[in-house]
């Protein structure tokens, strides 16, 4: 008998076959029980009728439990009626365990109690379509950037300096000297790119930020490419093409997961390239124009202002050229003005917020060093930094990519915490 997943399904119409499987749920009419099976990968009917199987395996069915172990044996059968397209006719069941009172019932269920039960609840369809959109999104990346020329680099997660300075990092000890957990692999990318020409890394990265808001995590995952000989309007460019290409790809291949999610892909098949553009000075004018009194030219957004900007626009908008005094210390000035530096966000619309931050980096030795001091940096923890520009330096750019927001905009979700398998919040470690 062969043994198959659920995803495999459509190549073995009308044959017989075998599934591993959990029962997610189950119903009767009558003389025919309707189990609701998954295996990880999808989900699909099967179809036990009492004429067809006998009474002992009948009442088995009806008796199954949520959440029960079992292998399954039927004929795979064309189904209109289900967005899968696929039933199993069953002819055979055979118990691997019995589970009783699954805590996560077909309800409704509060979020702390759905979160002290993470574990359980990415059983959940909901949850599964969003693991399934967020592993498609990280095979598109490889495969956007491996298609252009980038080699894969991965920076340490323990370092001694930091990318944007010291307070908002976890400090440990390493040995006998002080350590912080990565909030991003930059600077090292810079490094990478020095010696491969274009790179890209895709790792967790670590903010000690007491935010409870549903776009923070204190534990995320990042994509951060960094390019040599690359100024700002080309990496623009970049990022474009590469959030166009994740959201197609997306809608190309996880078409049952976005319908399970009541996705609107309406919107999504818009994502195309090239996305709008507008100045800081430009989104600072039009928010005082349009009752947001409550921030001035140098100061940075909120989610609130983000929002309503992205609400202009049917795509993602970069706003360009940040006052440098909010920006980190690496960013490369602008040429015709030295309050504003070569840098964008990229502001995802349905109030997602920003899923980009990028620049151009500093590439002259003194411009550098002077700004490490200006940021009360320590000089000789950036010794190493500072090298890059000092040893044939070369205009080059960079930006990141916040994996968990990405998720939630293009699956809808409302929440940063179910895009990743086991969220890290501010008052949450466990499970």
């Amino acid at each position: 008998m062969k043994k198959i997943t659920i995803a495999e399904m459509a190549s073995y119409n009308g044959q017989t076959v075998k599934l591993g499987a959990w029962v997610a749920n189950k119903r009767s009419s009558g003389k025919i029980a309707f189990l609701q099976l998954r295996d990880g990968s999808g989900f699909v009917q099967g179809v036990v009728v009492k004429a067809e199987v006998g009474e002992e395996l009948f009442a088995a069915a009806k008796s199954l439990t949520q959440e029960t172990s079992l292998y399954v044996t039927g004929e795979v059968k064309e189904d209109e009626r289900s967005a899968f397209g696929y039933e199993l006719a069953v002819t055979d069941i055979e118990i691997i365990h019995v589970a009783q009172d699954f805590p996560i019932t077909p309800k409704e269920h509060g979020t702390e109690f759905l979160m002290d039960n993470r574990h359980l609840w990415l059983r959940s369809r909901k949850q599964h379509a969003i693991m399934k959109i967020r592993n498609e999104i990280i095979r598109a990346t490889y495969e956007f950037y491996n298609d252009n020329g980038f080699i894969k680099v991965d920076p340490p997660i323990l370092t001694g300096s930091a990318p944007e300075g010291t307070s908002e990092l976890f400090a440990t000890k390493y040995f006998d000297e002080d350590a912080f957990l990565s909030q991003s692999g930059q600077l090292y990318m810079e490094a990478a790119a020095m010696a491969l020409g274009k790179v890209f890394s895709f790792g967790p990265t670590f903010r000690a930020e007491k935010s409870k808001t549903r776009r923070h995590l204190i534990e995320f995952w990042m994509i951060e490419p960094e390019m040599a000989f690359m100024e700002h309007h080309e990496s623009l460019e970049v990022q474009e093409q590469y959030v166009a290409h994740i959201v197609q790809s997306v809608l190309k291949n996880c078409r049952l997961e976005l319908e399970r999610l009541e996705r609107d892909t309406t919107k999504l098949e818009k994502i195309k390239a090239p996305f709008p553009r507008i100045t800081y000075d430009e989104a600072i004018k039009w928010l005082n124009d349009n009752g947001f009194d409550d921030i001035e030219w140098g100061e940075d957004f909120g989610a609130p202002h983000e929002t309503a900007i992205a609400e202009n626009y049917d795509m993602p908008v970069f706003i360009v050229n940040y006052p440098t005094n909010i920006k980190p210390f690496y960013m490369q000035p602008h040429p015709e003005r030295d309050d504003v530096v070569l840098c964008a966000d990229l502001i995802a619309p349905e109030g997602y917020g920003e899923i980009i931050g990028g620049s151009e980096r500093i590439h002259d030795f003194e411009l550098m060093k002077q700004r490490i001091n200006e940021h009360g940096l320590d000089e000789e923890a950036y010794a190493w930094y500072l090298e890059l520009s000092k040893y044939g330096a070369v205009p080059h750019s960079g930006f990141g990519l916040g994996l968990e927001r990405t998720v939630a905009w293009i699956s809808g979700a409302e929440h940063v915490r179910e895009t990743i398998p086991f969220p890290r919040l501010l008052n949450r470690l466990y499970p």
